[in-house]
């Protein structure tokens, strides 16, 4: 079991998505664009504890800063990691201190480009036989640096931000 932060930093331009991309040498998702977070330890008492502690640890956003308004349904992802993404306001002001084993970089992405359907973009391959598919929504803008910089959102990420727009949507 696993829990990932949903991040919506309350910005005067409208809600933006926090997001992390993983440093390059790590073995499992290695340069990927994810949600802060991570596996489920003994002592989280639940899911949005194990998302506070691992986003905390990641990119050192304090808890004082996120005020939690829900879980969406569980993902279980093609690894057989169940998680459950929690959903959180974050009040500007934070600093963020990033695990630099862990985390290369973190940015935020504009929450409506993240809900416009035009920018969900479906992917299918083959492989071993048999036919895959992936959900991406590439995104260029200002990285964690101010430079500009191409973000390519897909997999696990994409799908729970899928999960997202169709329950805002109803």
């Amino acid at each position: 079991h696993a829990s990932v932060l949903v991040p919506l930093v309350m910005r005067d331009e409208g809600l933006r998505l926090l997001l992390t991309r993983r440093t390059a040498h790590l073995k499992d998702h290695a340069g990927q664009i994810s949600f802060p977070g991570g596996r489920a330890e003994t002592h989280d008492s639940d899911a949005v504890a194990t998302a506070l502690r691992e986003t905390e640890e990641e990119v050192g956003l304090a808890r004082e800063h996120v005020e939690v308004i829900g879980a969406m349904p569980h993902y279980t992802t093609i690894t057989s990691f169940v998680v459950t993404p929690v959903v959180a306001l974050v009040r500007p002001g934070f600093h963020l201190a990033l695990d630099s084993f862990e985390v290369a970089e973190a940015f935020e992405v504009p929450l409506a480009f993240l809900m416009d359907p035009a920018n969900h973009h479906r992917h299918v391959f083959e492989h071993e036989g048999e036919r895959r598919q992936f959900l991406s929504m590439p995104w260029e803008g200002e990285g964690a640096d101010g430079s500009l910089r191409r973000y390519f959102i897909w997999g696990a990420t994409a799908a729970m931000l899928r999960n997202l727009y169709n329950f805002l949507r109803d």
